[in-house]
């Protein structure tokens, strides 16, 4: 096998591979002779067929199969051979091929660079930190006996109004006549909630027990029944009762039926979260400010196509959430005006991936087989009936359990960072610390949001009054998933308005090619025993979204 370089540019490469023809003839002739062993033919004993009669019956499809053999081969040997680092899959082209033949392929490749971490210098951070006091800890008690509020029955003269619940049954029409799902019974809605088709909820408003109404509206153009879109519809509602919404005391009542002891322990419970809140929204602050550090530091050519794919990513997401804006055509406009910007946002994100990568690598920092396990099962509970096939799934597919794998990896790496830093500590206001964050994402290294995970399980069945909620404009994001050079899940919601960043962790790209975003916290309203745990997910407000 001959190997000659026709390229070598920066990061891209390419090389001509000849593979001898005999070669290829050896590879089929060791083939007809396992094949032979194995055929039967009327006229010959199994295993006595003649070579002449199989190459004739098979001689086409062997050939093909050893072609391929050599030619994975082949490049396997540029790489091991030239010392490569793909940063994708290398490109192939045959050439000449044909029995009695050389084969000759040309092949292309971008290579990841070689980063030179150094010796570092230290990072200065300044940390700012939040106490939490008795006004924190009263609002985080208030919002969650907001979260756990029931409903009670209103008078048979009480009127509906938004944050109500009308109970009804409904019968829908279309040009007069019923259609299938139009119909239902007992289903409670709360006024104001957005889920029912624009228009629907706002004439029930002012509604009582027992009224009977005829709510005109017109299905949006996006409904997910094709026959339904953009048509008038009629439908026959039946009020059967309001309930008004019955916001519990902040006591130990509240306390004890989660399971407590009291509202001491409710508090201690909630401060707690509250503490974990804070700390992440600093971490937030300073894995920011330690991003932008490496930045300024290092400069380095990286993979065009690794650019261009998290570039696409990044765009397709911004234009899947402009369509669904307000004013799609104004919101497409101004994303179109900022896309250098985003161009340059993914640069950033590949080469700090790529940097965070070798700086993980000379630190040690692994993600254990038990961390894996535990990430795979995590995912895996996300798909309720279909736990094992997603654990094959993983097991299976090397590259998307990468992918599971980078949040973690980058995390590590990022508290490896912090915890080598000089840092000095300053007391602010919870107020002066989202201020402080929200600067940063208004900066012009600010980033959309990285890669959306799959959604876990399909959505139930809604009724067909019910509609999508209404969407908003790319908004920005907070979490730590903003690596991508070694991602290549589509974008996770992006702002509309200037490279809107997130007020997370989230500016790196190599060391992995999906963000998997973390559970989101179930709802605390536990019933009895199981609340503690319940109530340690729900009192946190958004941290690590």
């Amino acid at each position: 096998m001959r190997i000659d370089e026709t390229k070598n540019e920066g990061l891209a490469r390419a090389y001509t591979v000849t593979i001898p023809a005999d070669a290829i003839e050896a590879k089929v002739d060791a083939q007809l002779t396992n094949v032979s062993k194995n055929i039967r033919m009327p006229g010959f004993r199994p295993g006595k067929v003649p070579k002449n009669l199989v190459r004739k019956m098979h001689g086409e499809a062997l050939y093909g199969e050893a072609l391929q053999t050599y030619v994975q081969e082949g490049v396997q040997q540029v790489l091991s051979e030239k010392q490569l680092r793909p940063a994708g899959q290398p490109s192939v082209d045959l050439k000449e091929s044909g029995e009695g033949k050389d084969v000759v392929f040309a092949m292309e490749l971008e290579v990841l660079p070689q980063v030179e971490v150094g010796e570092m210098e230290p990072i200065k951070l300044e940390k700012l930190t939040v106490e939490a006091g008795d006004e924190e800890l009263n609002e985080a008690l208030e919002k969650f006996a907001e979260q756990q509020k029931s409903t009670e029955a209103a008078a048979k003269t009480y009127k509906a109004k938004e944050g109500d619940t009308v109970v009804m049954d409904f019968v829908g029409k279309v040009d007069g006549e019923e259609f299938e799902g139009g119909t239902g019974e007992g289903l409670p809605v709360e006024l104001g909630s957005g889920r029912l088709i624009p228009g629907f909820e706002d004439q029930l408003e002012g509604a009582k027990a027992n009224d009977q109404k005829t709510v005109k509206v017109t299905f949006p153009e996006d409904y997910p029944t094709a026959y339904l879109r953009g048509r008038e519809a009629e439908f026959d509602v039946t009020v059967t009762e309001i309930r008004k919404p019955v916001t519990p005391k902040v006591d130990d009542d509240l306390a004890k039926n989660l399971g407590l002891e009291g509202l001491d322990q409710l508090k201690d419970i909630l401060g707690q979260n509250l503490n974990q809140e804070l700390e992440n929204l600093s971490r937030t602050y300073m894995k920011r400010k330690l991003l932008d550090t490496l930045s300024a530091r290092y400069d380095f050519d990286v993979p065009p196509s690794m650019v261009d794919q998290e570039f696409d990513t990044i765009w397709q997401q911004l234009e899947h959430e402009a369509g669904h804006a307000e004013d799609p055509e104004a919101a497409k406009e101004e994303i179109e005006a900022d896309r250098d910007d985003y161009r340059r946002i993914a640069e950033r994100r590949v080469r700090l991936g790529l940097l965070l990568s070798e700086i993980g690598r000379e630190k040690g920092v692994e993600v254990t087989q038990q961390e894996m396990q535990q990430l795979v099962l995590q995912e895996a509970q996300k798909y309720p009936g279909q736990q094992q096939q997603v654990m094959e799934y993983f097991q299976k597919n090397p590259m998307a359990a990468a992918q599971l794998r980078a949040p973690l990896f980058e995390d590590k790496v990022v508290d490896a960072l912090l915890a080598d830093a000089e840092t000095t500590e300053r007391k602010v206001t919870r107020a002066d610390l989202e201020a402080a964050i929200e600067d940063e994402d208004e900066s012009p290294e600010a980033k959309p949001a990285p890669a959306k995970k799959p959604a876990a399980k399909k959505a139930p069945a809604k009724k067909t009054t019910a509609k999508k909620p209404a969407a908003k404009k790319p908004a920005a994001k907070t979490g730590d998933e903003d690596t991508a050079a070694a991602k290549k899940a589509p974008a996770k919601k992006a702002a509309a308005k200037k490279p809107a960043a997130k007020t997370g962790d989230e500016d790196t790209a190599a060391a992995k090619k999906s963000t998997a975003k973390k559970p989101a916290a179930k709802k605390a309203a536990a019933k009895k025993p199981a609340a503690k745990k319940a109530l340690a997910k729900k009192s946190a407000a958004k941290s690590e979204d």
